[in-house]
C-alpha cells in the first residue's frame, strides 16, 4: 500500500474530497501545493475563504500523526499559514474552529522540529494581526508555559516569529505588556535573549520586542542582572569574585542591540534618567571588571563579556548625550547629561582618558627610552578594544555641546590639554580625529577662557606631525615631564 493510500485511511473522506476539488488534483500532496501557490496571492485566499476551506485545512492538520506523516504536515501548515496572510475571513474562522489550540497542540507534538515550529508560529503570528480578539486568543493558549519552551528552541528560524507573536500581542495591550515583565513573563524574555544571543536573528521583530520592553516601559533595570544570574552564582563559587564584577555574554548582547536601537532611532527615543544612570552605573561596574593590561585587537564586539559590557554602554552613553545636544529634549527636573554629569560621568571619562597611554601618532612622536617606559611606577592602561579611546572622547564632546558649565569644568580639571591629543588620526581608534576635532570645538565655543588657555600655551620643544598641522596645531614635549600637549602653530 502507497503513502496516499495510507492517508487515505487517516484522513477523512469528507477533507480529501473538499481538497481534491478545490485543487482539481486527485492527489494530496498535489493538491495541497496548488492550495498553496494559489493561496500566496490576496484573489487566491479570497477565492479559498469562499469555499470555506479553512476548517478542512485545520482538520487535515489534526489527522496527520508526527513525525511519519511530517512531510504532508508541514504542507499544511504552511497552507494555513497562506490562508491566514490578511485575510479576515479564514483568520476569523481559525479562532472559530479552535485554531490556535490546534496549532499548540502540534507545536508540543513536534518539538523542536525547526521547520514545524517555524511554520506553526508563522501561522500565529498571522493570527495576532488580525486584532485584539485574535491576539488575546493566542496570548491566553501560549502565555507563560508555551512561551517558555518555543524560546528555549535555539534557532533564529522560531526565534524570529516568535519575537513577532509576543511583540504583536503586548503592543497594543497594557495588561499583556505587564505580564510580560514580570515573574513568568521576563523567564520568556531572558530566554529569547539567550536564544539569541546564541544563534542570531534576521528579522527586526527581536528589536522592536526589546524596545518596547526596555526603552519604552523601562524594564531594563529589572531585566539585566536576571541574565547574569547564573553567571554570577557560579563565578562566586569558582573565583570568589563578586556579583558586581560578573558580566554574561547575554548582558553584554542586550547592551549592543540597545545601542543600535538608540543609535537608530536616535531622534524617536526618549531617555528617561532613570535608565541613563542606570547605563552609568554599569559603565562604572565594568571598568572594575576589565583588565587594561593588554591592547585590544578588534572592535566591538571583542568575545570578552566585561569589555563588551563596557563599550556598549559607553556607545549608549555617547548616543544618549547626542540626542540631549540635537533636540535639546529635556525632562521634568532636569535634562539627561546633567543627570549623569551630576553622577560622576565627566570625572569617570577624564579619568579613564588621562589614564591611558597617548594615541599611537603621539606616542611616536614622544620617543620615550625603554628605559624610562621601564622605570614608569605607573604604567599606562591600554585600550581594551578598537575604538574605546575614540568612545570616550565622543561623550566628553557631546556632554560639553553648548554647555559653559561644562565647558569650564573641563579646563578647571585639566581636561583642555588632555582632549588636544585627541585630535589626531590613530589606527587603533578610527574616527578619533574627528571626534577629537568635535570635542575641541564645543569646549571652545563661546568660551573666552578656554580660548584664551589654548592661545597662551607656551612652545617647549616640538615634535613634526603632518596631520596636525593640517588642522594649525603641533605637538609640543614638556622636556621634564615628557608628556605631549598640541598647541596653535601660531602661538
Amino acid at each position: 500500500m502507497d503513502d496516499e493510500s495510507l492517508l487515505d485511511l487517516l484522513v477523512p473522506t469528507d477533507i480529501l474530497q473538499s481538497l481534491f476539488s478545490a485543487s482539481g488534483s486527485f492527489s494530496l500532496e498535489e493538491a495541497l501545493q496548488i492550495l498553496i501557490e494559489s493561496s500566496k496571492t490576496d484573489n487566491g485566499r479570497s477565492n479559498i475563504a469562499s469555499r470555506a476551506m479553512l476548517p478542512k485545512v485545520l482538520q487535515l492538520s489534526q489527522s496527520l500523526p508526527y513525525p511519519p506523516r511530517g512531510q504532508y504536515l508541514m504542507l499544511s501548515l504552511k497552507l494555513l499559514r497562506n490562508l491566514c496572510a490578511g485575510e479576515i475571513a479564514n483568520q476569523n474562522s481559525f479562532i472559530a474552529q479552535n485554531g490556535v489550540e490546534i496549532v499548540s497542540t502540534i507545536l508540543q507534538s513536534a518539538y523542536p522540529d525547526y521547520g514545524i515550529t517555524r511554520m506553526g508560529l508563522q501561522i500565529l503570528a498571522n493570527i495576532c494581526l488580525a486584532g485584539e480578539q485574535h491576539q488575546e486568543a493566542v496570548w491566553d493558549q501560549l502565555f507563560p508555559d508555551q512561551f517558555i519552551v518555543l524560546a528555549r528552541v535555539r534557532s533564529c528560524e522560531t526565534s524570529d516569529p516568535l519575537c513577532k507573536v509576543i511583540y504583536v500581542c503586548a503592543e497594543g495591550s497594557p495588561k499583556m505588556i505587564a505580564e510580560l515583565c514580570k515573574d513568568q513573563g521576563l523567564i520568556i524574555v531572558v530566554e529569547v535573549i539567550q536564544t539569541a544571543s546564541a544563534v542570531g536573528f534576521r528579522e527586526d521583530w527581536l528589536k522592536l520586542l526589546l524596545s518596547r520592553i526596555c526603552l519604552e516601559d523601562v524594564h531594563f533595570p529589572i531585566l539585566f542582572p536576571k541574565l547574569c544570574e547564573v553567571c554570577a552564582t557560579e563565578d562566586t563559587e569558582d573565583t570568589g569574585n563578586s556579583e558586581n564584577d560578573a558580566f554574561s555574554s547575554e548582558q553584554a548582547f542586550l547592551l549592543r542591540i540597545m545601542s543600535e536601537i538608540v543609535n537608530e532611532r536616535i531622534r524617536e527615543i526618549n531617555i528617561p534618567n532613570a535608565l541613563a544612570l542606570c547605563i552609568l552605573e554599569i559603565f562604572k561596574r565594568s571598568i572594575k571588571a576589565v583588565d587594561f593590561t593588554s591592547r585590544g585587537k578588534s572592535c566591538l564586539p571583542t568575545g570578552s563579556a566585561a569589555i563588551d559590557v563596557m563599550g556598549y554602554s559607553l556607545t549608549l552613553l555617547r548616543d544618549i548625550c547626542a540626542r540631549e545636544s540635537l533636540e535639546g529634549f529635556k525632562e521634568e527636573g532636569g535634562d539627561v547629561v546633567s543627570a549623569l554629569l551630576s553622577f560622576g560621568l565627566l570625572d569617570s571619562l577624564l579619568c579613564l582618558l588621562c589614564q591611558l597611554e597617548p594615541p599611537a601618532l603621539i606616542r611616536r612622536a614622544l620617543k620615550q627610552s625603554e628605559n624610562q617606559e621601564r622605570t614608569s611606577s605607573c604604567p599606562p592602561k591600554l585600550c581594551p578594544y578598537k575604538g574605546f579611546r575614540r568612545d570616550i572622547v565622543a561623550v566628553i564632546g557631546n556632554c560639553a555641546y553648548q554647555r559653559k558649565y561644562v565647558q569650564d569644568d573641563i579646563r578647571e580639571k585639566n581636561g583642555i590639554l588632555l582632549l588636544l591629543q585627541q585630535c589626531v588620526a590613530d589606527e587603533e581608534n578610527p574616527f578619533l580625529r574627528e571626534w577629537g576635532i568635535w570635542s575641541v570645538r564645543n569646549l571652545l565655543e563661546g568660551n573666552e577662557e578656554n580660548k584664551r588657555m589654548v592661545a597662551d600655551l607656551e612652545v617647549q620643544g616640538s615634535a613634526d606631525v603632518p596631520e596636525l598641522a593640517e588642522l594649525g596645531l603641533k605637538v609640543e614635549v614638556d622636556e621634564r615631564t615628557r608628556r605631549a600637549k598640541l598647541v596653535n602653530i601660531s602661538s
